[in-house]
């Protein structure tokens, strides 16, 4: 009896040890890519670089001084950065409700029985999604440009003026379908994984209840993805707060959009000294509170939504 307790006892650390040499490779690369970048960006908030040496104007190199919060004060009391995080927040409001609905009818539509080749509309959907977001970004662009764009010549022909990036509400939705076309395929594989996870034979006894196709989707399928919406939107506000390709390739050709239009460019813009003050530490300030809204805001929707299911 105390053999086998003994040898069951070499087999859980034999499998412990075995579990943790498979994770290391993962959590390395984790720690390497993720945890110490953050912990960096956290230190290096502290710091500001400022001119070393006399003169008037300072002089010498540029040295990094502990500044304490003032970088964090900075950011908050930054009228460019709560501009932008306006911005993206507006954007968001209608761009993830019309991406996640559109991503969920796609998934519908590939469960059900109206389509027989799903791998290949499965791929035809995600391909946007494999595109380079500059590359997608500039192709855009080149379809927004006044000057280039097939589809402005089009509507000009018929005496309708169309300005894709006027500022406002013109060039927000503009960005919102450049994200839109990228980002539903993606989100159509959570759905999709997520419904193709539901047993089947909910379907079959509904269907012997006397349920319709449409009783089926609208009290079974949708339901039973309630977690998987939640995933998606909760990566949606994510991204949409470190929105930059887009608005970075349009600010290109927009000089009036500056250079903290987004969060995100403000702290690359700041990064490498395009906005004073510029460095390391500013920049730093600026993703660290950008994380935190993000978080915020990923907090309330999820607490919104837990309420409504319940």
């Amino acid at each position: 009896m105390q053999s086998d307790i003994q040898n069951r006892r070499i087999r859980e650390r034999h499998d412990a040890r075995t579990g943790w040499a498979f994770m290391a490779p993962f959590f390395i690369m984790f720690l390497l890519v993720f945890a110490v970048p953050i912990c960096v960006a956290i230190y290096q908030s502290f710091f500001r670089q400022v001119a070393s040496g006399g003169g008037l104007y300072g002089g010498g190199e540029l040295t990094n001084q502990f500044v304490g919060l003032d970088n964090f004060a900075m950011v908050i009391a930054s009228g460019d950065f709560w501009s932008g995080m306006g911005r993206v927040v507006v954007y968001a409001a209608f761009q993830i409700p019309i991406m996640i609905i559109s991503a969920l009818v796609l998934a519908l539509v590939l469960d059900s029985f109206l389509i027989r080749r799903v791998g290949f509309f499965r791929l035809s959907y995600f391909l946007p999604f494999a595109i380079p977001g500059i590359v997608a970004a500039m192709v855009w662009l080149y379809i927004y440009t006044p000057e280039l764009s097939p589809i402005v010549k089009f509507f000009d022909s018929l005496g309708i003026h169309v300005d894709f990036m006027a500022p406002g509400a013109p060039i927000l939705a503009s960005m919102a379908n450049m994200t839109t076309w990228t980002y539903t395929g993606y989100n159509m594989l959570i759905f999709l994984a997520a419904l193709q996870a539901v047993p089947h034979e909910l379907y079959e006894a509904a269907r012997l209840d006397g349920a319709s196709s449409w009783q089926i989707v609208r009290q079974i399928k949708i339901p039973m993805v309630s977690g998987a919406a939640l995933l998606a939107v909760l990566l949606s506000i994510i991204g949409t707060i470190q929105l930059f390709n887009e608005p970075a390739v349009m600010q290109s050709a927009n000089g009036w959009m500056g250079y903290a239009y987004t969060p995100m460019m403000m702290a690359y813009s700041t990064m490498f000294g395009t906005i004073s003050p510029g460095g390391d530490g500013p920049a730093s300030a600026i993703s660290i509170v950008m994380a935190l809204v993000a978080g915020g805001l990923a907090v309330i929707y999820a607490l919104l939504q837990r309420k409504t299911v319940r």
